[in-house]
């Protein structure tokens, strides 16, 4: 076998393995974002403020005139710099 050959064979495995590879892959996140939106419903029962700052996301650049969605940014914002655990609201 000479040189030039062994090379175009050893691309031919690099390329099948590189596309084994990325099928692969593409089937685990498939199945990583069917679970994952189960879990994000269980969330969205247990906290309604988690579901409004979804909603809020969604609505793009008419979010930051919505009142609903400034309250729930303060509530958020309340909940991740207290320094006490504990109600949210009593950090306002």
């Amino acid at each position: 076998m000479d040189t030039g050959m062994l090379a175009r064979l050893g691309a031919v495995v690099f390329v099948a393995f590189a596309i084994s590879a990325a099928a692969i892959e593409m089937t685990r996140k498939g199945k990583e974002l069917t679970s994952s939106a189960a879990e994000r419903s269980d969330e969205a029962i247990s906290d309604p403020l988690r579901e409004e700052l979804r909603r809020c996301g969604g609505l793009g650049e008419a979010a930051g005139r919505d009142p609903g969605c400034l309250d729930a940014w303060a509530q958020n914002r309340a909940r991740f710099l207290s320094s006490k655990p504990g109600n949210p609201q009593e950090a306002r």
